[in-house]
Formats: structure tokens, C-alpha cells, sequence
């Protein structure tokens, strides 16, 4: 038997080891921090600098190598986009994709059929509207790509173009398309005439916009960098993740009249988040389609709109498509601006849902990464169970009532064991 003695230096004799041990796990830890903060990023890159290819090139590879076998943050990848210019699209760094708890695989194993097989109306517990909203080619059958809402979808494509064609149509850019404005349209196209040909439809129906803009409003590379630091088109804030607990807040509504605190809303319902803003044109645009939810869902979910800091004031990233509607406002600096500017938004677009206006130093925006625009689902026990991609390329209006059908049989479904 080895004595007291012997024990104490073979124990002092190891502790080196140790050391060394703890030291190197140390030395992993260290080497597996990035090289650079998110908060650098507006002192080490310059917008104005930027605008030349060469230093745009410069500054990827300074942020990749940063961040090298490393997961880059959202503000790191929205950075990258720009600097690439491949920021006009959902599924780029900038604006998506979506994360959502409601996968194909989830709806599969709450049907009670294998994945590789589609869902028939008989297998699904709910509604016909639902069943319908799912079935999104409404062949009968849910499938895998009734759920698919990435960019090389067919059908998504095919909706973004509706969408540019509807807000091209919505001369008063409140997302109410009216008999008058389409009459307005086809006495404009025709020029007298009692019909239109394809070509003349589409010259008319086209005419002025480029790639992903309009005419007077694709922004500079400076512009959009300068938006993202300042919190006009994105947060240096990553906002919460799928399954992580959604950030308390209490805000004040337009009058400040009504408060509203999150964490008293959750727990009864699943709770739909939107955030968005009036110079937002798609915002704009898909609003009354958010509206419309809350008339249908409004007994099973809870509603909050909070209104966030301006996308695209006169003194920013101006926007001739919003001055053509009448939209011009400056960014407000003070929080009775803003919650004028809200109230214009209020309205304009005929809100009903509850709506609270968020401090003018950003707080909720910045906590859940929300500008321009931002959507998600939150379960009853305070977790993200949907988080849209940044808008305006990454709104997904059906995606997100798809999400929150699915959080409501979820919900019922539990409440029934």
C-alpha cells in the first residue's frame, strides 16, 4: 500500500501536467474566439472607402479570415452581402432564411405519416382552411414543397413577382388594391385604347424597374452600409434564436394610453411578433395581409405590431417609390416624432391589432434584430418557435401563418394529452 507520503508527491508530481492540460484547453478556448468584435465594424470599415471594389475585396477577406471556421454573426454575413453585392435575395446573408420549429418533418410526424408520403386532408387535425393554407399548390396532398419557401422555389418566385406587380398597381402604397387604381392603370397603359396586347401589358407593367428595384431607389453600396450601422436596414444585434426565450419588453401604444408587457401576453396563446415600419414600401405593401391574420387567428394567437425605427427617411436611404405615395418623413430623433410617424402608419394602412411604438434609442429593435421588418412566432411557454428572414427580401407572409397554423395544433394537441 502506497503511503501517505508517496500519494502527496506523486499528486504534486502530476499537477504540472495538469496545468499544462488546463492551460492548452485554455489556449483552444482563446484560439476559438474571432479576431474581431461586431462592435468594430463601423470603425474599421469605412462605407465611403468601400464603394471601391479593390478595398471592398480587401474587407471580405479580412472578415472571413476573421472569422474563419467560425460561425459569422448576422451583421458579419449582412456585411459580406453587401460587399458582394448579393444582398437582393431571401436566402442571401442578409435577409434569411426564415428559421422555423415547423419543418416538413414536424407536420409529417404530427400527421402520422412518414416523411418520403404526402398528408391527406383525413390525416390533418384541424379545419378545411387550414388544410388549405398548407396545401399551398392545392393539389390535395401536403407535401415537402407545399413548405419550401427558398428563393429557387418556383411558386415563391412566382409570388415575389406578383408582389412587385401588386405595389407597382398600388398607386396609394397602402396594400389595398383598389377597382380605381386598376382602371387608373389600364386607362394610363392604353392610351385611349379598348384593350392591351401582351407586349403593350408588359411594357406598361414593367416599364422603369431594374433587378430588384425601382427606378430612383436602388441604394449605393455606402448607403446600404451606412444603413446597417445605423440600424435603418439591420442591427448589429443578433436578436433571439429558434428555441431561445423571446426578449421581454413594455412599450406604450401611439396615445400612450395602452401598455403593453410581452411576458404578460405569453402563456395563454402563441403570440405573433411584427415589427416593422412606414417607409418600408413591402412592409407597407404585405401589411393589410398581417391585418387579415389577426381578423382570422385572433381567438387562438395574441397580436403585437411594434413599430420600429424608419428604413427609409428623406434624410437616408431615400426612396422615390414612397415619395410618389406621399411617404416622406425625416428619421425622428425624439419619441413623440416617432409616434407621429407611427400614427401616419396607423392611419394610412387601418391598423386594429394591438400596437406599441418602441423607444427612439432602438431597445426592441435592436433585441430582436427587427430592422426593417421582422416576424415571429412565440410559443406559450415564451420560446421562438418561427423567426422570419429581415425584410423586405426575407418577408414570407404565408411562411409565417403556415408557422402559426402549425403552432396552434401544436398547442391544441398538447392541451388535449
Amino acid at each position: 500500500m502506497m503511503s501517505k507520503k508517496w500519494l502527496t508527491i506523486a499528486a504534486f508530481g502530476f499537477m504540472p501536467f495538469i496545468g499544462l492540460a488546463v492551460s492548452a484547453q485554455e489556449s483552444v478556448r482563446k484560439e476559438a474566439r474571432p479576431t474581431l468584435a461586431v462592435k468594430d465594424l463601423p470603425r474599421l470599415f469605412d462605407p465611403k472607402k468601400l464603394d471601391d471594389p479593390k478595398a471592398a475585396a480587401a474587407a471580405i477577406a479580412q472578415l472571413e479570415n476573421a472569422f474563419q471556421g467560425k460561425r459569422q454573426p448576422e451583421a458579419v454575413r449582412m456585411l459580406i452581402a453587401i460587399l458582394n453585392d448579393s444582398y437582393a435575395g431571401a436566402d442571401s446573408g442578409w435577409f434569411g432564411p426564415a428559421q422555423t420549429r415547423y419543418t416538413w418533418k414536424w407536420l409529417a410526424e404530427h400527421g402520422g405519416v412518414e416523411p418520403g408520403k404526402g398528408i391527406s386532408r383525413s390525416k390533418l387535425r384541424g379545419p378545411d382552411e387550414w388544410f388549405k393554407l398548407l396545401d399551398r399548390n392545392k393539389d390535395g396532398l401536403i407535401t415537402a414543397n407545399d413548405l419550401d419557401w427558398s428563393d429557387r422555389n418556383p411558386e415563391v418566385q412566382m409570388m415575389q413577382m406578383a408582389g412587385r406587380v401588386f405595389r407597382k398597381l398600388n398607386a396609394g402604397g397602402n396594400g389595398r388594391l383598389t377597382k380605381d387604381e386598376l382602371l387608373k392603370f389600364f386607362e394610363q397603359a392604353a392610351k385611349g385604347k379598348e384593350f392591351l396586347s401582351p407586349d403593350e401589358f408588359r411594357d406598361a407593367l414593367m416599364g422603369g424597374m431594374s433587378g430588384s428595384f425601382g427606378p430612383g431607389d436602388a441604394p449605393t453600396r455606402a448607403m446600404l452600409i451606412r444603413g446597417l450601422y445605423d440600424g435603418e436596414l439591420g442591427s448589429m444585434s443578433e436578436g433571439p434564436q429558434l428555441e431561445e426565450r423571446a426578449p421581454d419588453f413594455t412599450l406604450k401604444s401611439v396615445n400612450g394610453k395602452e401598455t403593453v408587457q410581452l411576458s404578460k401576453v405569453i402563456g395563454q396563446k402563441p403570440v405573433v411578433l411584427v415589427l416593422g415600419n412606414f417607409t418600408c414600401g413591402p412592409f407597407r405593401g404585405l401589411y393589410s395581409g398581417v391585418e387579415g391574420m389577426y381578423y382570422r387567428y385572433n381567438k387562438d394567437v395574441d397580436f403585437v405590431m411594434v413599430y420600429v425605427r424608419e428604413a427609409h427617411p428623406t434624410d437616408g436611404w431615400k426612396m422615390e417609390s414612397n415619395t410618389r405615395v406621399g411617404v416622406a418623413v425625416k428619421q425622428p430623433t425624439t419619441l413623440e416624432e416617432r409616434k407621429a410617424v407611427a400614427g401616419q402608419f396607423c392611419e394610412r394602412l387601418k391598423t386594429t391589432m394591438p400596437f406599441v411604438v418602441d423607444e427612439i434609442d432602438d431597445p426592441v429593435g435592436h433585441a430582436y434584430s427587427a430592422m426593417p421588418g421582422r416576424f415571429y412566432v412565440i410559443d406559450r411557454a415564451g420560446k421562438v418557435a418561427y423567426k422570419s428572414g429581415r425584410g423586405p427580401f426575407g418577408f414570407r407572409i404565408g411562411e409565417m401563418e403556415q408557422a402559426l397554423v402549425m403552432a396552434i395544433l401544436e398547442h391544441r394537441t398538447a392541451d388535449t394529452k
